[in-house]
């Protein structure tokens, strides 16, 4: 019997099977990096508008800081600016000035002196509500701050929960500055476009 006979049908096997395989991945549905979406599909309804008024207590003294100091550039000490600072915070945010009232949520993040000129930080945090329909949810602010301006204002760049797809502004006004310990009370008006 002549052998190659004998291999003809795995031969043909073997071409149907390839075939198949590159028939079927040309007609599989396409992967897609993106597509558009109704608002609806996520449940978004209209936007809001929505203004936030607490006070922000940045206490570097005492033996519970709540910002502390966690790098620094060698010509940081020097500078008039503390140029180079970097600080990790977790402030209590209250209804009030005083540090008593009613906490609605936390700054957490980090400010960065950025400037060498005059004390302006990078602000880079998380406005972390804990209070109401709030709770749980965040507003994210990325900027710059000019300290010693008497209102300074910093943009809100997104959030979650109740906040996303938010954009707005933060006003901040210094409602008391401790030159010795370097504590303060900072008040803001956050006004907030959100769905």
């Amino acid at each position: 019997m002549d052998k190659t006979f004998l291999k003809l049908p795995s031969t043909f096997f073997l071409l149907f099977v390839i075939l198949s395989s590159t028939t079927t991945a040309t007609t599989a549905k396409p992967h897609r990096f993106s597509k558009q979406l109704p608002p609806a599909t996520l449940g978004l309804k209209r936007e809001k508008l929505s203004h936030l008024h607490f006070y922000f207590h940045d206490i570097l003294s005492g033996r519970n800081p709540t910002a502390v100091k966690v790098a620094s550039a060698p010509l940081t000490n020097r500078s008039a600016t503390v140029f180079g600072q970097v600080m990790m915070m977790d402030d209590p945010l209250t209804v009030g000035p005083e540090l008593t009232s009613k906490l609605v949520g936390r700054a957490q993040g980090i400010y960065a002196s950025a400037s060498q000129t005059e004390v302006g930080f990078l602000m880079v945090l998380n406005f972390a509500f804990m209070e109401g329909k709030y709770n749980g949810s965040n507003l994210s602010v990325l900027g710059r701050n000019a300290a010693f301006s008497a209102m300074r204002e910093m943009p809100i760049v997104g959030g979650s929960g109740v906040f996303r797809f938010a954009r707005g502004y933060a006003q901040a006004r210094t409602h008391m500055l401790d030159f010795k310990t370097g504590d303060a009370v900072v008040e803001y008006n956050v006004y907030v476009f959100h769905y």
